[in-house]
This record gives C-alpha cells, sequence and structure tokens, in this order.
C-alpha cells in the first residue's frame, strides 16, 4: 500500500476531504467529472506561475464555486481585481454556465505544501540547476518550517545522462501505512531539453489525533494550531518525567545514600 497507493485516495474521508464536491446522477455524472478535470487543467496552464496548490470545484443547482488555494493571491486577483474578472468569464464560456463564483484561499505555509514544493523543483531543473540541490533546498526549508518528514523522487535522464534512472532523497519520517498521518502527495514533471523529468514528493505534516473537518477549504493540521499544541502538551509531559529521573541521579535517593556512606566509612578509618 506505501508504494502503489496514493496517500491522498487512502485517507479521503478519514483526515481528507473530496476537491470536487456536487452530486451527480447516473446521466450527468460522467459531464461534470470531464468539466471538472477541463476547469483544473485550463486554470493550472492560465496561471502557471501562480503558486496553485489545489482547485476545490462546488456545484449547486445552477451555480459553479471555484476555490483555489494559492501561494501568490496577487497573482490572480491581479490590479483592482481585473485578472480574476477575466478567469470569471472565461469560466462561463468553458462551462456554459451564467453564475460561476471564484474564491481565494492564500496558504500562509507553501514549504508544507507537496504541489508548490514539487512545482518549485520543477523549475529550478527546467533553469538547469543542479537537481540535488534543488531538492535539499526544499527538504531543508519544508523541515525548518515544522514538516516530520519529507521524501523527494526523481526520475528520468538526471544531468542529462543517456539511461534514465531514479533517485530518492528523503529526512524525517514519512509512514504511509499510517492512515491518522497528514500526509501531503504530489506528482509534477519538469520539461528539459533532455525530456522529461517525473518529481514525486511526500510531505508528513504530523499526526492527526482530534476529529478534523473534512471540507477540502478548511485549512487543519499545524497551520490551525490543534495538533501542533497536543504535540507541545504531550513533551512537556516527558521533560518532567526526565526530571525528575535527574534529579533521582543527582541528589536524592539511592545516589544520595550512597555518598552518606562512604562519608561514614571514611570518618572510621581516621
Amino acid at each position: 500500500m506505501g508504494q502503489k497507493t496514493n496517500p491522498i485516495g487512502a485517507r479521503l474521508g478519514i483526515i481528507r476531504g473530496w476537491e470536487s464536491n456536487w452530486y451527480g446522477s447516473k446521466k450527468d455524472y460522467a459531464s461534470k467529472l470531464i468539466e471538472d478535470h477541463k476547469i483544473r487543467t485550463y486554470l493550472n496552464a492560465r496561471i502557471n506561475k501562480g503558486g496553485i496548490a489545489k482547485i476545490v470545484i462546488e456545484r449547486t443547482l445552477n451555480k459553479l464555486i471555484v476555490t483555489i488555494h494559492t501561494s501568490k493571491p496577487g497573482i490572480i486577483i491581479g490590479k483592482g481585481g481585473g485578472e480574476v474578472d477575466r478567469i470569471k468569464e472565461e469560466l462561463k464560456k468553458l462551462t456554459g454556465k451564467d453564475d460561476v463564483q471564484i474564491n481565494i484561499l492564500e496558504i500562509r505555509r507553501p514549504e508544507l505544501d507537496a504541489n508548490i514544493v514539487g512545482d518549485t523543483i520543477a523549475r529550478q531543473i527546467e533553469n538547469r540547476i543542479n537537481y540535488k540541490r534543488a531538492i535539499k533546498m526544499a527538504i531543508a526549508s519544508s523541515l525548518r518550517m515544522g514538516a516530520e518528514g519529507i521524501k523527494v523522487k526523481v526520475s528520468g535522464r538526471l544531468g542529462g545522462n543517456e539511461i534514465a534512472r531514479s533517485e530518492e532523497i528523503k529526512q524525517g519520517r514519512t509512514p504511509l501505512h499510517t492512515l491518522r498521518m497528514d500526509i501531503d502527495y504530489a506528482s509534477v514533471f519538469a520539461q528539459t531539453v533532455y525530456g522529461k523529468i517525473g518529481i514525486k514528493v511526500w510531505i508528513c505534516k504530523g499526526e492527526v489525533l482530534a476529529k478534523r473537518d473534512l471540507n477540502p477549504n478548511f485549512v487543519g493540521g499545524k497551520e490551525g494550531g490543534t495538533n501542533a499544541g497536543e504535540r507541545r502538551d504531550g513533551g512537556r509531559r516527558d521533560d518532567h518525567r526526565g526530571g525528575e529521573r535527574r534529579d533521582d541521579r543527582r541528589g536524592g535517593g539511592a545516589g544520595g545514600e550512597r555518598r552518606g556512606g562512604g562519608g561514614e566509612r571514611r570518618e572510621r578509618r581516621n
């Protein structure tokens, strides 16, 4: 399961929510699914350098709500909101709906989002930066922002070699079989002169112990602060227990009695 299953798909309904929220009957389910794919493909191509992490699509009776999670909201909004209005008109033509609403949510810590990290590595490889250096820089920044572990796998003609190969660099822990672990996953590619180089990123954000809201627009985990607070409390309890053991070793308890006994023996000799 850890190697073949998409970590996001395995966690749907447990700690992750669906990125398409709507109901479709047998007649129109396929057309809505294709429409969702067209919207996501179009927006990713239209806002190429907008730092898009995910696109959540919701449908009501006659309304289409598109929520874009991005690390660079200014690029999407544009001057005076003109860019958003243009995107909205283009989506109306693409979907054939009159009522289209676009929401933009800013991602405060893009270093903890697998899509943005993978896209950053891909852009650096396309600009002929050494792939190992790009990956190590991404890993260092993610761990600095509080990730428990990160794993990056690149495949293709690395460094322009004639024979394609795969390399994996990881740090920390990414337990893919533990479903309560909040693991973000992304698969992107870099288009180089030697061909495509595939990049897969796994980022472990920590354990989800409390009940989580499965709404994909809900910002939870460490950004919400609940799980981080629980872990900090746990850390204090561990430190307290360790302190008791250190006190026993230093002063009170058996160690102190032994030192006292040694003093009595020296007095008898004198």
